[in-house]
């Protein structure tokens, strides 16, 4: 199945098959591509509470910092859409359970933690009304973060799509594409913009070890999108950079500190450090809603740190000896020093600093 569809109502613009979508009513069900099985099957799951999009998320089936959000969101609505409460303040005192175990799920990406406090303060506003009403009220705040994210998917790629011209070449790391978002992507939301302006441009996708997010999701979304592209491992960059014309680096983030330090999946560091050595830009791309203006730089960052297996084996074989002691971070932070600009829906942040980010991000809400 091609993971994209000619939107007839756009010119020549490709528009991905939805990660997450909600099914039915207020008792209704997530929908989300399973993005283990890829690229050799396109699976659909059904979540229909709060342990069944918990897993999702602990175990990478959705992922991506949007995309974690999204499904905090909707995870929030399935999680209480059975709890029998009568009175506010019973039912709240479930939905922060709920909101605090969906947020155990994974400490970097700040966009889950974001959609979990929107859908808090939504329950705190609507106090006075009854439950059932307040359930209705939750899942259409859902739905509305979910159809933003794909407004703010396309305006990324509209803000960062000058950044590449007819011929550009383009190194990108990890998954930054529809998969990761509600929609369009961040990082590959400005290529596929690219694309659609009529300009030619290729990619070399690091395939991301350990989990090979590159060679399993980008290049699938990159080829299916008609943009020319070559797999490279992540040791390859480096040479990569010194043998061919490349032109710029561009990748997403997880979460961004006020001074514009960036994490993003491991790899991206040593990413930014080759092309600083090498005079390429390096470019962020991400939504407002991924800064975190409570912490001032990425120090602050809680890096998490996952189990020894991802690193020891590979689709289920063993490439390590038993016993073998293994450091597996899945983020580290690139300084705000290597970045070049951070591409937004509200503009782009050109050599980032604190004032500049407050000055475009303002309040991040």
């Amino acid at each position: 199945m091609n993971l994209f569809a000619v939107n007839k109502y756009l010119r020549e613009v490709y528009v991905p098959v939805p990660t997450i979508e909600w099914i039915g009513g207020v008792d209704g069900k997530i929908k989300i591509i399973d993005q283990t099985l890829l690229p050799n099957e396109l699976k659909y799951v059904y979540c229909d509470d709060r342990k069944s999009i918990y897993h999702a998320i602990k175990t990478l089936m959705v992922r991506g910092a949007p995309a974690i959000g999204i499904a905090g969101a909707m995870g929030a609505v399935v999680g209480i859409k059975d709890d029998k409460s009568e009175d506010f303040d019973s039912f709240f005192k479930e939905f922060k359970e709920v909101i605090a175990y969906l947020g155990s799920s994974r400490p970097t990406a700040v966009n889950l933690f974001w959609g979990l406090k929107r859908m808090e303060e939504t329950a705190q506003k609507n106090s006075q009304k009854p439950v059932s009403e307040i359930k209705e009220i939750l899942l259409n705040e859902a739905k509305t973060i979910l159809e933003e994210d794909k407004e703010i998917c396309r305006k990324i790629g509209e803000n960062g799509e000058a950044f590449l011209e007819e011929g550009s070449c383009v190194i990108t790391h990890c998954n930054a594409g529809g998969l990761a978002t509600g929609d369009f992507g961040t990082a590959l939301a400005v290529m596929f913009a690219a694309t659609n302006k009529g300009k030619k441009i290729s990619v070399y996708a690091d395939e991301t070890r350990p989990l090979l997010q590159g060679s399993r999701l980008t290049v699938w979304e990159l080829k299916n999108a008609g943009i020319d592209v070559t797999l490279i491992c992540d040791n390859m960059s480096a040479h990569t950079m010194k043998s061919k014309k490349i032109d710029c680096v561009i990748v997403g983030a997880d979460r961004i500190a006020a001074n514009g330090d960036a994490a993003n999946k491991i790899g991206t560091y040593g990413l930014s450090i080759i092309a600083k050595e090498h005079n390429v830009p390096f470019y962020v791309a991400a939504p407002a809603s991924t800064f975190d203006l409570s912490i001032t730089s990425g120090d602050e960052i809680p890096i998490e740190e996952r189990g020894s297996d991802e690193i020891t084996s590979i689709a289920g074989h063993k490439i390590a000896p038993d016993g073998i002691k293994v450091f597996n971070p899945a983020f580290d932070v690139t300084p705000a020093a290597n970045i070049k600009a951070i591409i937004t829906e509200r503009g782009v942040i050109h050599s980032p600093n604190m004032e500049k980010i407050k000055n475009v991000i303002g309040d991040n809400t």
